[in-house]
């Protein structure tokens, strides 16, 4: 089915394109490439796990002050961000953000990349230090361009992105701050794709308890946790979960006892499992399922042997929640038009688990996109990235944040 782009959004792109201001920021970020591929190679090399983010938001935190914006910091949550102020003084802002949290722990970066025609290799060089210098080579061309906005622009990088973070850092900024409109988020580096729906994601450990014992003296005479755990990933394993929306589950971990106690009846045993849906109705269903699941388990186990009770608790790493914009959302025409007109056509991922999830499902407009360039082996050791036609990354969120804060005086903004 053919996309339909909206009249207003075709009239403020051609009037963006027009205008000399904005020209100028587009080549100047062409230009600026090599400057914006060096910030890259001095972030990658700070390390920055999940929750150990503070070096690397200190680096970006030096480099947003020295671009120029105001109140540049690294705020309690650990995001680095600086806000350069619009003329129209309505207190509301566009967020532009990238993550700066990799997947990957300290000591696996060793040593600064070298390019090998045009292509790095380095854990984290595309997911995600391109989207923090995407954000940064935006910047330096509304700063070269002098373009004033409407609204306020936020750049950023945001903390706990990956695994465990649950997209918490941008989660704890949008609830310390009820005056964003809009966000273009920043990930990896494929500007073919639009992401613009927010899967919601259930991450959680099951720990099951009972007294434990010797594996023969103690036989029929306690129950055992880790034949619970056993029983209810078995159940698990037989949900069913409806397609579209696409919802998904895996029980990922499975901890219990020791080859010292091999021997031994458990007095513990622990499954971790994930779960995610398109649908947050479904992910509820599917989350209320499991625990019956569990629940089951646990007393089929204890009368088995009817000598003690299995019990259990549950601990929440992540809890996302789903949500989503339509298709035809006036964020979503402008990106799509954008990279259209790179002579690309566009990619709209139905789904997805990204930093525009928090947005969405609050209610706010926004979009992920890439950075710039080409990448493969993304989460691995042997991640790479390709720098040819990169700036084309900065282009499009250049344009798109004009797209969104409007220019003073010049053009609305069209959400």
């Amino acid at each position: 089915m053919e996309y339909t782009v909206s009249e207003q959004v075709k009239k403020t792109y051609e009037l963006l394109k027009g205008l000399d201001a904005v020209r100028s920021g587009v080549e100047f970020i062409k230009e600026d490439e090599q400057n914006t591929i060096q910030d890259q190679l001095e972030l990658v090399v700070i390390e920055a796990p999940t929750f150990e983010e503070g070096q690397r938001a200190k680096a970006f935190a030096a480099k947003l002050a020295a671009l120029g914006l105001e109140d540049a910091q690294v705020d309690r949550h650990g995001n680095a961000f600086g806000i350069r102020r619009g003329k129209g003084n309505t207190g509301q802002a566009i967020v532009i953000e990238g993550h700066l949290d990799t997947v990957f722990p300290m000591g696996t970066v060793a040593g600064r990349p070298e390019s090998q025609n045009g292509v790095y290799h380095c854990p984290g060089m595309a997911d995600d230090t391109r989207g923090l210098v995407a954000v940064l080579s935006a910047l330096r061309a509304f700063n070269h361009s002098q373009i004033e906005t409407h609204y306020d622009l936020i750049f950023m990088g945001t903390s706990r992105e990956e695994g465990m973070g649950g997209f918490g850092g941008i989660k704890d900024f949008l609830a310390d701050h009820d005056n964003i409109v809009g966000c273009i988020n920043v990930d990896g580096a494929s500007t073919e794709s639009i992401t613009y729906q927010a899967t919601g994601m259930k991450t959680f450990a099951v720990n099951f308890y009972g007294i434990g014992g010797h594996a023969y003296a103690a036989f029929a005479k306690v129950a055992n946790p880790l034949h619970a755990a056993a029983r209810a990933v078995a159940k698990i394993a037989d949900l069913q979960v409806p397609t579209s929306p696409r919802t998904t589950f895996a029980v990922s971990n499975f901890h219990a006892g020791n080859d010292a106690g091999v021997h031994a009846i458990v007095p513990q045993a622990t499954i971790k499992m994930n779960m995610r849906s398109d649908c947050q109705t479904e992910l509820d269903i599917l989350y209320g399922k499991a625990l019956q699941c569990i629940k089951q388990a646990c007393e089929e186990e204890t009368a088995r042997w009817g000598v003690d009770t299995i019990t259990y608790d549950i601990t929440t790493y992540v809890d996302v929640k789903a949500g989503t914009q339509p298709v035809d959302a006036p964020i979503v025409q402008a990106i799509y038009t954008l990279i259209q007109d790179t002579g690309v056509e566009p990619i709209l991922d139905h789904g997805g688990n990204t930093n525009a999830n928090p947005p969405i499902a609050k209610g706010i407009p926004a979009v992920c996109i890439g950075g710039g360039g080409k990448s493969g082996m993304v989460h691995t050791t042997k991640e790479w990235w390709d720098s040819t036609d990169a700036y084309k990354g900065p282009q499009l969120i250049f344009y798109l944040a004009n797209m969104l804060a409007g220019i003073e005086g010049v053009s609305e903004s069209i959400l």
